[in-house]
C-alpha cells in the first residue's frame, strides 16, 4: 500500500525550486480547518496564491517575549523514532513483493531443470529467456499500462472496498517489480541456454555460442544500468546505456535465436526452411518482444512548444491539446536520447492547451532555460502515474512540494473530491501566473492549502496537516509528491496514523 523505497545510493538531489520545504519552523502553527474559506482580495489576486487557506503563524505576545529563556530557538525539532516494523514495511513494498513472486517462480523452474526433473527448459532454453524478457518488457510498455489503468478506473471506481482499490493502485505502481524480476530471470534462463551450447559444441555451430555470449554481455549491462542507484545518482547514463544495450540486445536476441533454430544439431547443417522457422516458440516469442518495444515509439513525435521562464528555477512547458488527469509526459530534444518524465497539469481532455513544470537542476532542464526550444520531441500517447487511479476513489488528498505541483494539481483540477496541499518557497514569484491562474480559476479556496515557507519562516508540521485535513475532509488515501526526505517523513509519519497513502518512488 505505501509506496516508499530506500535507494541504494545517494538520494536524488533537491531542485532550487523546493529549497525551505525541508526547514522546520520554529514556530507553533495552528491549523484552519479545510472547509472554512480564506479572505480573498479581488485587488491583489497575486497576493491571495499565498495567503489563501494557509496555517496562520500567531506572534507572542509581550508577555510572552519577556518570560521567554534568552537563547536561540532549535534549527531542528527532535526527530520522532519510527518503528523498525513501519520501516521494514516501507522497504518491503509491492514492488519487491512482485519481484519476489516473479524471481521466485523461475528460480524454483530454474532448480528443477538443473536437477533434471524439468527437461522443457534444457530442450527450449530459449523461450524459456525471451518469455521473461516478454513479459519484462510489456509490463514497461506504455500502451500496456494505459490499458492496465483504463481497465482499473473502469471497473473498480468507487464500488469495491477500500483494500481492494487500494491492491490495485500498489500493484499498477510497482509493475517495475515484475519488470525486474523477470528481466533477471530471463538472464539466468538465458545464461542456462548458452551454457548448454558450450557443453554441446562438438555438435553446434561456434558462431551461435558466439552470438549466445554476445546477448548475455549486453543484457547483462542493460540490467546493470538500470539499477536503482545508477537510475538516481546517473540519469544519463541510466538513460543511454540501458536504452541503447537494451536494443543491442534485441537485435543480438533476433540473431542468437534465429541461428539456434536454424542449425540442426543432427545432421550439423543449417536449415533455412521459412516452415521450421515459424514451428519454433522463441522465434514468436522474440516477435512479441520486438512488439512491445517498438510500439510506444511509433508514437514519437516533434511538436511545437512555448516555455515560460518565470525564474531561473523553473520553466513551464505549455503545449497544445488538453489531457486527463494523473498523466507524465516524455519530452527529449533528441529523438531517441535521454527522455525526461515530468507530471502533466491540464484543466482536462478538451483543453486548449497542457503544461509540465520542470524544475532546473539538471543538465536537460538547464538548457530548456539558457536554450528555450521552439520544437521538442515527445511521446504523445502519454504514461499513466500512479494519481491516474485517483478516480476509483471518493475523496483524496493530494500533498506536494515544489515542483511536485506539476503530478499533482491536475487531479485537484479535474476532479472536486480531492484537497490540494502545496508546500513550497515563494511560490508565485518561482512558478509564475500561469500556475497560479490555474489554482485560481478551479480551485475554491476551500479546497486548497499553500504554505510559502519563506514566507512563513520554514516547513509546517506536515504530518500535523495531513491528520487534520485527512479527516475533516474525509479523504479514503493519501498521494504524496516530494523529494527524498520529504517523502519518507510523510510516508512514515502516514503508516504509523493508519492513513493509506502512496508517495514518490525512488526505487524502480
Amino acid at each position: 500500500m505505501s509506496s516508499e523505497a530506500k535507494p541504494t545510493g545517494a538520494a536524488p538531489p533537491y531542485d532550487d525550486a523546493e529549497k525551505g520545504t525541508l526547514e522546520v519552523s520554529v514556530f507553533p502553527a495552528s491549523l484552519t480547518p479545510p472547509n472554512e474559506k480564506a479572505v480573498h482580495s479581488p485587488k491583489d489576486e497575486k497576493h491571495a496564491l499565498v495567503t489563501a487557506n494557509v496555517f496562520p503563524v500567531p506572534s507572542p505576545t509581550k508577555k510572552e517575549v519577556d518570560a521567554a529563556p534568552a537563547k536561540p530557538p532549535p534549527s531542528k525539532p527532535k526527530k520522532k523514532k519510527v518503528s523498525k516494523w513501519i520501516i521494514w514495511t516501507l522497504w518491503y513494498d509491492m514492488y519487491r513483493k512482485l519481484f519476489t513472486i516473479a524471481f521466485v517462480v523461475n528460480i524454483v523452474g530454474f532448480g528443477f531443470a538443473a536437477s533434471g526433473h524439468w527437461n522443457y527448459p534444457i530442450k527450449y532454453g530459449g523461450a524459456m529467456a525471451v518469455a521473461n524478457f516478454n513479459v519484462s518488457v510489456l509490463v514497461r510498455n506504455e500502451i500496456f499500462g494505459r490499458c492496465l489503468y483504463g481497465f482499473v478506473n473502469t471497473f473498480f471506481a468507487k464500488w469495491p472496498p477500500l483494500w481492494w482499490r487500494l491492491g490495485c493502485t500498489s500493484v499498477l505502481q510497482h509493475l517495475g517489480g515484475i519488470h525486474s524480476g523477470c528481466a533477471i530471470s530471463g538472464i539466468i534462463w538465458l545464461g542456462l541456454r548458452v551454457g548448454k551450447v558450450f557443453n554441446s559444441h562438438a555438435s553446434e555451430n561456434n558462431v551461435i555460442l558466439v552470438f549466445g555470449i554476445l546477448t548475455l554481455v549486453a543484457m547483462c549491462v542493460t540490467a546493470v544500468a538500470g539499477f536503482p542507484w545508477v537510475r538516481n545518482s546517473h540519469h544519463n547514463v541510466f538513460e543511454r546505456n540501458h536504452r541503447f544495450f537494451g536494443w543491442t540486445s534485441l537485435f543480438l536476441s533476433w540473431i542468437f535465436i534465429l541461428l539456434g533454430d536454424l542449425w540442426d544439431t543432427n545432421t550439423k547443417t543449417w536449415n533455412i526452411s521459412g516452415l521450421h522457422i515459424v514451428h519454433q516458440q522463441d522465434f514468436w516469442y522474440v516477435i512479441g518482444m520486438t512488439a512491445w518495444i517498438v510500439l510506444p515509439w511509433i508514437c514519437t513525435r516533434y511538436v511545437p512548444v512555448e516555455i515560460e521562464l518565470p525564474s531561473p528555477k523553473v520553466a513551464v512547458l505549455r503545449f497544445e491539446r488538453g489531457m486527463q488527469q494523473g498523466l507524465l509526459a516524455r519530452i527529449s530534444r533528441s529523438a531517441v536520447k535521454e527522455y525526461h518524465a515530468f507530471g502533466v497539469i491540464s484543466e482536462g481532455p478538451h483543453a486548449k492547451y497542457h503544461y509540465l513544470i520542470c524544475g532546473v537542476q539538471g543538465d536537460f532542464t538547464r538548457s530548456l532555460v539558457n536554450d528555450p526550444p521552439r520544437k521538442i520531441w515527445t511521446r504523445e500517447l502519454k504514461l499513466a502515474g500512479v494519481s491516474n487511479t485517483s478516480k476509483i476513489y471518493s475523496r483524496g488528498i493530494r500533498i506536494c512540494t515544489g515542483t511536485g505541483i506539476g503530478a499533482a494539481l491536475a487531479t485537484c483540477i479535474q476532479s472536486p473530491y480531492w484537497y490540494l496541499i502545496w508546500i513550497g518557497s515563494d511560490q508565485e514569484k518561482t512558478f509564475g501566473p500561469t500556475i497560479s491562474g490555474l489554482i485560481h480559476r478551479n480551485l475554491g479556496p476551500e479546497r486548497y492549502l499553500l504554505w510559502d515557507s519563506k514566507v512563513r519562516g520554514g516547513r509546517p508540521d506536515t504530518m500535523k496537516i495531513l491528520k487534520e485535513v485527512y479527516h475533516s475532509w474525509n479523504a479514503e488515501m493519501v498521494f504524496i509528491t516530494s523529494n527524498y526526505i520529504g517523502n519518507s517523513e510523510m510516508m512514515q509519519g502516514c503508516k504509523e496514523a493508519g492513513i493509506p497513502c502512496f508517495g514518490t518512488l525512488w526505487d524502480f
